[in-house]
């Protein structure tokens, strides 16, 4: 019986100690790090500005075949020509570029993605605008462009970049005569990244211009949390306008709402109650609010995914011009640098209870408070360097607008890059005594 018992014990204890030695070799070890960001070249004729964080934030030129990088020794980089590769280690950068008396318009500075849909831009006689496809990678890259308009879906166009180069493709090439359009850019292959310029002119004309920035992917609930709103001046009938442009890439129709968060309340405009879209074609429909207030946004239910953003005409130093506002996703604790900028950043949601703290540029931090009920807006100190997001209430977004000389601009408030786990190797003695 004593044998008995001691043999078991013993099968016990082994099995309790094959366990734990399964258990600690199995442990696997992570390294955590920011992917780099990118920032897009500077086209002819237009003026480009970084704005970062911290004048020691590191940097190398998109074609430099060297890993070396060079800090930027300044708060607000002036970008010659070329696209910028950032170690940005977690704060987002923002690109700002203008033409002088013409346009101005902002972009976050992205890692690379494998998905981007623009919503916006046109193919007719007035556009001068552009997509630029960046492959910032060791190797060749492969991108199809998917094209859709009013006239329905387009041929996929694809696109092969060598390795750190980058390419401007005319929105005219994409669906030349039509006027509403979304491009899908899918990468097949590559660290890419996608920006675009949607530029109106007529003849010799300049009628303005933005960045339009994209979405990931379409869905059933979009926000888009600021919007400007140009009230009217003594002598004018209207303000400014607004165009919503929406498209249900899938096979199937959508039915949409479309509800307006203000300070003047919540409700659904006249004629944006369970409005049917067309599968595939691209729908514009315009905006006409009556509000007192100066920023706006607009939250999008629909039984299908879609994607959309809204087009508002504005008025800058007598001169017009428009922008963009795009959805954003849900927001999270981030840091955004906004040098030079001074944004208005209007957040959107049901209960908004927001923690942020401005970094000025003597280094001096500000801890700030939002709150507010569907809508609230906080403008930015001029001396800023960066705001850090610390807290948010469930549901919210938000997004920025920002006022130059040349022109007015919209900026999503959203991470550039997200922190990546990456599992790193371990050796295993078996491998070495099998």
């Amino acid at each position: 019986m004593r044998r008995q018992v001691s043999a078991i014990l013993a099968l016990v204890l082994a099995f309790i100690a094959s366990t734990l030695f399964t258990s600690s070799s199995q442990q696997s070890v992570f390294s955590e790090s920011y992917p780099v960001v990118v920032c897009p070249p500077t086209s002819k004729g237009i003026t480009s500005q970084i704005s970062v964080s911290s004048s020691k934030t590191q940097f190398q030129r998109l074609e430099n075949r060297s890993t070396k990088t060079i800090p930027f020794n300044s708060l607000r980089y002036a970008v010659p020509k070329e696209s910028v590769v950032i170690s940005a280690n977690g704060v987002t950068p923002v690109v700002w570029q203008s033409r002088s008396n013409s346009w101005a318009g902002g972009a976050l500075c992205t890692g690379p993605i494998t998905s981007q849909w623009f919503v916006g831009g046109s193919s007719d006689v007035t556009t001068r605008g552009r997509l630029i496809v960046i492959n910032s990678g060791l190797s060749e890259a492969t991108v199809d462009l998917q094209t859709y308009s009013e006239n329905g879906i387009k041929p996929v166009k694809s696109l092969n970049l060598k390795s750190k180069s980058y390419t401007a493709v005319p929105l005219d090439s994409l669906a030349t005569g039509d006027k509403e359009l979304t491009v899908h850019v899918l990468v097949r292959a590559g660290r890419v990244n996608a920006f675009m310029i949607d530029e109106l002119g007529a003849g010799l004309r300049a009628l303005g211009g933005d960045f339009v920035n994209p979405i990931s992917s379409p869905a059933t609930t979009l926000v888009i949390p600021a919007i400007p709103n140009q009230l009217p001046k003594q002598g004018q009938k209207v303000a400014g306008s607004h165009t919503l442009r929406i498209l249900a890439p899938a096979d199937s129709d959508a039915i949409f709402t479309l509800e307006l968060l203000s300070a003047d309340g919540k409700f659904v405009p006249v004629g944006f109650d369970s409005r049917k879209i067309s599968a595939g074609s691209v729908t514009a429909f315009t905006i006409k609010p009556n509000l007192s207030a100066s920023a706006f946004a607009v939250r999008i239910k629909s039984d299908e995914p879609v994607v959309a953003a809204i087009s508002s005409s504005v008025t800058i130093n007598g001169r017009k011009d428009f922008l963009w506002s795009t959805p954003t996703p849900i927001l999270s604790p981030m840091i955004l640098a906004v040098t030079g900028l001074s944004p208005l950043i209007a957040f959107g949601g049901d209960s908004i209870d927001i923690k942020a703290e401005v970094t000025l540029i003597n280094g001096k931090k500000i801890l700030t408070t939002i709150k507010g009920t569907d809508i609230a807006t906080w403008r930015v100190p001029n001396a800023a360097r960066s705001i850090s997001i610390i807290t948010t209430s469930p549901n919210t977004y938000a997004g920025a607008l920002v006022a130059s000389s040349n022109g007015y601009g919209y900026l999503p408030i959203a991470p550039g890059s997200v922190l990546t786990r990456v599992e790193v190797p371990h050796s295993n003695i078996k491998v070495l005594n099998p």
